[in-house]
């Protein structure tokens, strides 16, 4: 998990969070569609106090749903990104992945962890899912403020399954104690398979 920032990465301010998601080319990472709109955007893992310590990751591609690209459609609000490799390694070689979890209901406790644009270094979470919607799931946590979209929603240990991001409805929440994302269906699945067969040589 890290942070995204714009094209001047560490020289700038970061934006949005992102995390690592295991693939077989080892090159994906997951956030919110409202986050990634441009390949200038560079991740960070394991950012703090101004420190990269497994690098700056430039982006290849960024993949989203079409009914995304279309009205920006608060379900569909997720994205992959295709990140290029650094040294001749993936990122999932270097700092790991996450397995996506797909259909995973609200059974399980969630951890997100997040960065406030305010903060240089993360913020954690840990509390049960609810059903906002047929679409979306939402949960309780406290001072999840701008910054935190794409934030990974994650179940078991390291790795873990990652069932959802800060997204989706108003963006992810219009306040800083309750955030939402979209409910990983087969629309995540398909995006996902599309990202992991992406062939950008």
């Amino acid at each position: 998990m890290g942070a995204v920032f714009g094209s001047s990465g560490l020289g700038g301010s970061h934006f949005c969070t992102a995390s690592v998601v295991d693939s077989a080319r080892g090159d994906l990472i997951l956030s919110a569609a409202h986050c990634m709109d441009s390949t200038s955007d560079v991740f960070v893992p394991a950012y703090h106090d101004g420190i990269a310590p497994y690098g700056v990751w430039h982006l290849e591609r960024i993949v989203v749903d079409q009914q995304w690209s279309a009205d920006s459609d608060p379900d569909h609000d997720v994205a992959f990104g295709i990140v290029a490799p650094a040294d001749g390694r993936t990122i999932q070689s270097v700092v790991g992945g996450d397995e996506l979890g797909i259909d995973q209901g609200t059974t399980n406790p969630v951890t997100v962890v997040g960065y406030p644009q305010t903060s240089q270094e993360p913020l954690t979470c840990t509390n049960r899912v609810s059903s906002f919607s047929s679409t979306q799931l939402e949960i309780g946590c406290t001072g999840f403020t701008g910054g935190t979209s794409g934030s990974p929603w994650v179940t078991g240990g390291i790795p873990g399954t990652v069932i959802g991001v800060i997204g989706g409805y108003e963006r992810g929440g219009d306040t800083p104690d309750i955030s939402y994302s979209v409910a990983f269906g087969p629309s995540v699945e398909n995006l996902y398979q599309e990202a992991a067969s992406d062939r950008t040589d």
